[in-house]
């Protein structure tokens, strides 16, 4: 019997934070070896120790190729895969022209199974292996994703997205029925399995100040469940929500003022938000998550990633608004980002931010977004000059992380070699 699986390579392991502990945080160890066994990472060190420890483990040698730990998605609207590259619109328009019509199908289950799948599969085609989506406004969508995550083995965080307003029939709720659904699902798929269920109100503008409540109600009853929502993306966003709530002090107070404020709250795009805003999320851990595809796809703006120092960030396609789903080139819009605003992330700081740190955003880095022994066997095999280009520049490459930030920068899904959910290979290139 086989003492489960070897991979050797080279490998990515991560000891804190760079943004706050310097970019040594991370490293990259050669000719390593990582040991998986019943879903989880049992050991990672030296190639030569692990093969004599372990003769018996299936053997996966991928040379000089990177291990790394599997991409954390944390901000995505599946429902809008079939939409993703939408031309022209900025967000009132996008929701109102392409998200909106998509979403009114999601009532049909075999719909929604069909897009759950799919997205999916090209998610991990690029080596992403947990992912926190938007639903639709029904139970439908949300039983679809964590359906198709269940036989997939892998970790998804989602939640029917409740709207009450300011959207078309067939996809608003109410107060009531926002509650009572969001609840029935929470017991349903919270903890069962890798789902993790997420209570979701969209935004401000699609939810009265009474559905707000209910659902600040229901977050007050189950604390240790993430809550998600957008903040100040657009500027003629913010000025709508002043319109809606002429009584809120900023965005975030039409949150806060409803018990939508806490250390759980995952708070997408977040770009123009005001001192008293940064205060009020750093004085009570909250997390942002930088979609930056999304940002400039649509319009939005750039966000100031010099918050990274005292908040938690995440990193996410935000799809379909997000013009790929790719989390490398995610990260290459985040470096480009970073330099319209005078701060270039370095490498370590763009994988942090597609792995732990997301995962951290999301309060499952105990679990995934590292390779240590203990956590769980989601992986990504990296080759680092998977096409003619990058090969090279690879070739030019001072050190590893040199070689990494070109494919970062140029990768795709043909750098993906190899997907590991849950200790089950789902990917392996030919």
């Amino acid at each position: 019997m086989a003492d489960g699986d070897l991979l050797i390579g080279r490998v990515l392991r991560t000891g804190g934070d760079p943004f706050a502990e310097g970019l040594g945080a991370l490293r990259i160890e050669g000719d390593a070896g990582v040991l998986v066994r019943d879903g989880h990472i049992a050991a990672v060190g030296p190639a030569a120790e692990l093969r004599a420890a372990h003769p018996r483990a299936r053997l996966h040698d991928h040379g000089r190729h990177l291990i790394c730990p599997g991409f954390v998605d944390a901000h995505a609207h599946y429902p809008q895969t079939a939409i993703i590259a939408s031309w022209g619109k900025r967000l009132i328009d996008w929701l109102n022209t392409y998200t909106f019509p998509e979403e009114l199908r999601f009532d049909d289950p075999a719909y929604a199974r069909a897009v759950a799948e799919r997205y999916l599969d090209l998610t991990a085609a690029h080596g992403t292996t947990s992912v926190a989506s938007y639903c639709t406004v029904h139970p439908e969508s949300v039983e679809a994703i964590f359906a198709a995550a269940a036989a997939r083995g892998q970790r998804v965080l989602a939640g029917k997205t409740c709207m009450d307003r300011n959207a078309p029939d067939g996809l608003r709720d109410d107060a009531v029925r926002a509650y009572d659904e969001s609840k029935a699902l929470l017991a349903r798929w919270h903890g069962r399995g890798r789902a993790r269920y997420v209570i979701t109100p969209r935004f401000s503008p699609t939810s009265t100040p009474e559905q707000l409540s209910a659902l600040g109600a229901l977050w007050g009853e189950y604390p240790d469940c993430l809550m998600q929502t957008h903040l100040s993306e657009q500027t003629d966003e913010i000025a709508w929500v002043r319109t809606l709530f002429p009584e809120a002090r900023d965005y975030l107070d039409t949150y806060e003022a409803h018990g939508l404020l806490g250390a759980n709250g995952v708070y997408g795009h977040a770009i123009h938000l005001e001192p008293r805003e940064i205060d009020r999320l750093r004085e009570v851990g909250a997390a942002l998550v930088h979609c930056p595809t999304s940002n400039t796809f649509i319009g939005s703006g750039l966000f100031d990633m010099r918050l990274a120092s005292t908040l938690r960030i995440g990193l996410a396609t935000d799809t379909g608004g997000g013009s790929s789903f790719s989390m490398l080139r995610t990260m290459a819009a985040a470096y480009e980002i970073g330099q319209l605003r005078g701060r270039p992330l370095h490498a370590s700081e763009l994988m942090w931010l597609a792995t732990a740190g997301s995962a951290t955003a999301l309060r499952i880095d105990d679990r995934v977004g590292r390779i240590a022994p203990g956590f769980e066997a989601d992986l990504c095999v990296l080759d680092l000059a998977s096409t003619p280009a990058i090969a090279q520049r690879a070739g030019r490459a001072e050190d590893d992380w040199d070689e990494v930030f070109a494919t970062i920068m140029m990768g795709d899904d043909r750098a993906v070699r190899s997907v590991w959910i849950g200790g089950s290979e789902r990917i392996a290139a030919a």
